[in-house]
């Protein structure tokens, strides 16, 4: 049987629960005027002998669409699937809030996730100064989930892709720089909330790749903020470098026990693939972009040119 409607664009979204029936199914189609005879779609499904495999969720269905096709969607589940975008250098709470505000899960089934060992990605340490055994892995991307859709596929969803996004490539780039990946995604976590400008990435993580050379503490603000959970527009004061934290590279040498946030792409890359300058300073120019300096004298001058400081 043709289209009810032959060349109408014109669609609904069904809902059809778990557990209808064929039949259920079919007077729904007739009721929202998308199928001319409900018996011919059930004994059509029956001919298939697939009229109990019809499957749950949101369909986008219309009358251009001949009974054939209706039947073929339905069976193979092809459901509505909503964009999600989860945007660079968030933390892992901020990417639960925006996830649970949209709509797509439960707090607190989230906060127990965030905990569950078979999510944990192998290249974690097992080290109990973790905030966030998850930090760093859920990678910012635009998703496409189903209604319906659990907490715990949402995020290994975001785990596979991290996975997927570190290739073999890059996994032996890592070897070669003397890095685990561990590191390498802490560190791309730091770039990614100091750069605001794509081309600074790979020159700020040459500041960072020749203060970790040169066993120089990192000194990067957002990993006081990230200790404190202090926002980007309030501004650290001069006590804050002083927070009694394993994240605060004020205090502490080396990275960082994990990721801050959750890197994307490019700042993985920058982190792997450094600049070839002998940098160890920048400072903000209060427009987006840094003043990079060799020396602390270079860099003392340009903090005071551009009013840069701690109180």
């Amino acid at each position: 049987m043709g289209p009810l409607e032959p060349g109408s664009d014109r669609t609904v979204v069904l809902t059809v629960p778990p557990g209808a029936s064929s039949r259920e199914v079919a007077d729904l189609l007739e009721h929202e005027g998308i199928i001319r005879d409900r018996l011919f779609f059930r004994l059509l499904l029956r001919i298939r002998r697939e009229d109990s495999h019809i499957k749950a969720g949101e369909y986008r269905l219309g009358p251009g669409m001949s009974a054939l096709e209706l039947a073929s969607r339905l069976l193979r589940g092809e459901v509505v699937q909503y964009p999600v975008t989860i945007p660079e250098g968030l933390t892992v709470q901020q990417v639960i809030k925006l996830l649970v505000d949209r709509g797509w899960g439960d707090p607190e089934v989230f906060r127990a996730l965030l905990r569950d060992p078979s999510l944990r990605p192998t290249s974690v340490p097992e080290d109990p100064r973790l905030r966030e055994p998850l930090e760093g892995y859920l990678f910012p991307d635009t998703y496409l989930f189903a209604r319906g859709v659990s907490e715990r596929q949402i995020l290994r969803a975001m785990l596979n892709r991290m996975e997927a996004v570190l290739t073999q490539e890059l996994r032996e780039r890592a070897l070669e720089l003397g890095m685990e990946i561990h590191q390498v995604v802490t560190l791309a976590s730091i770039i990614e909330r100091e750069a605001v400008v794509a081309e600074e990435r790979a020159v700020i993580s040459a500041v960072f790749h020749n203060r970790l050379r040169l066993n120089m503490k990192l000194d990067a603000c957002p990993t006081v903020r990230y200790a404190l959970d202090k926002p980007s527009r309030e501004p650290l004061l001069l006590r804050d470098l002083e927070v009694d934290s394993p994240y605060n590279t004020y205090r502490h040498p080396g990275l960082p026990p994990g990721p801050i946030a959750n890197p994307g792409k490019a700042s993985l890359l920058a982190a792997l693939y450094p600049a070839e300058v002998k940098y160890l300073y920048f400072v903000s120019r209060n427009d987006g972009t840094h003043v990079f300096s060799h020396t602390l004298a270079e860099h003392e001058r340009a903090a005071r040119l551009y009013g840069q400081g701690f109180r």
